[in-house]
């Protein structure tokens, strides 16, 4: 079990309180099918992904970034308990989806890179931490099923 500080809840707490989840969620996968090319074979029934325009103006891209998001967001309203509250989430993605976990990690940090962006000299080293934290829980939960 994660032990959190007060700190670190509340930060946490309060990225997720200023964040756009429509903005955000697909920017930071939009970044990561562009960033990491390879990601994209786990999208083939999204369309066109041949460019980043395309990429960054595919619906379902957007769509699916935003489901990121509200995951993450379950996450934040349920961190004392994480990896029970992704249990089946995990088992989707490794025994269903059988997606590399490896990708995980890689979109992490690019919601990084775009919460960044949209916190600016907010996102101090302290709050990074806290957020880093945050995201390694959650990456650690998501891959608790592969084997």
């Amino acid at each position: 079990m994660v032990q959190w500080t007060d700190f670190e809840r509340a930060t946490i707490k309060d990225i997720f309180s200023k964040i756009d989840s429509a903005v955000v969620g697909p920017a930071a996968l939009s970044r990561c099918l562009i960033v990491y090319p390879w990601t994209q074979r786990y999208f083939g029934s999204f369309g066109n992904l041949y460019n980043a325009e395309a990429i960054k103006s595919n619906p379902k891209v957007a769509a699916h970034g935003q489901v990121v998001l509200a995951g993450l967001e379950k996450a934040v309203k349920n961190m004392d308990d994480i990896k029970t509250t992704y249990k089946d989430l995990s088992v989707l993605h490794s025994e269903k989806l059988h997606v590399d976990p490896d990708n995980f990690n890689l979109l992490s940090d690019c919601l990084s890179i775009v919460v960044a962006s949209q916190m600016g000299e907010a996102f101090t080293a302290d709050v990074q931490a806290a957020f880093q934290k945050f995201l390694a829980v959650v990456v650690a939960s998501l891959r608790k099923q592969y084997h």
